[in-house]
């Protein structure tokens, strides 16, 4: 037999959990109406989601000087290069950082 305990041995359920257990046991929920639809676009919401956190490869022009100052910016602080510029690009994207030209 294992060591491991079951965690709802121990479960203490609120009050609005515990009438929907109740709701549940006995029975008194039915399916919507629309419930397919719901569940399509619920699922493509999640796809979509899922899709925009993704990375996508870019390619782009860099300073060979400019690209150098940051790979080692990026050796100091222990990460690759190419994660420094996804977090500087993701903050200018949410306007956590302002471009400034001179």
């Amino acid at each position: 037999m294992s060591n491991s305990k079951d965690p709802f041995l121990e479960l203490v359920l609120d009050e609005e959990e515990q009438l929907l257990e109740a709701a549940l046991e006995n029975g008194d929920f039915e399916e919507a109406s629309h419930f397919d639809d719901t569940r399509k676009m619920l699922e493509e919401a999640a796809t979509r989601h899922r899709h925009l956190n993704t990375s996508k490869p870019v390619t782009l022009r860099i300073n060979q000087l400019d690209l150098i100052k940051i790979k080692a910016k990026a050796k100091r602080n222990n990460i690759p290069y190419q994660t420094l510029l996804g977090a500087v690009v993701h903050d200018f994207a949410e306007d956590r950082k302002e471009l400034k030209i001179k």
